[in-house]
């Protein structure tokens, strides 16, 4: 697994988490990686790292809300990890 040197070891599984989350509202939305990393401003390769969880990739909380505003969902509903 990649990880970066930024990330808590007591992290991880959140970040893989998040990514888990958008990629699932994501596909509930409809849309790609492509259209939604369109939408966020970022490319699609970016999107692919965050949602990839064998790849820790750390955004910003103004990304997360980009991200948020572009599925047309509460920013929080991506917060909410699972067991």
């Amino acid at each position: 697994m990649s990880r970066s040197k930024a990330v808590s070891h007591n992290n991880v599984d959140k970040y893989v988490q998040l990514g888990l989350n958008i990629a699932y509202y994501r596909k509930l939305s409809g849309l790609t990686q492509e259209q939604l990393a369109e939408i966020a401003n970022i490319s699609r390769s970016h999107l692919s790292a965050i949602e990839a969880p064998n790849i820790i990739k750390p955004f910003s909380i103004e990304l997360l809300f980009e991200i948020a505003d572009a599925l047309k969902i509460d920013a929080y509903k991506l917060l909410i990890f699972r067991d």
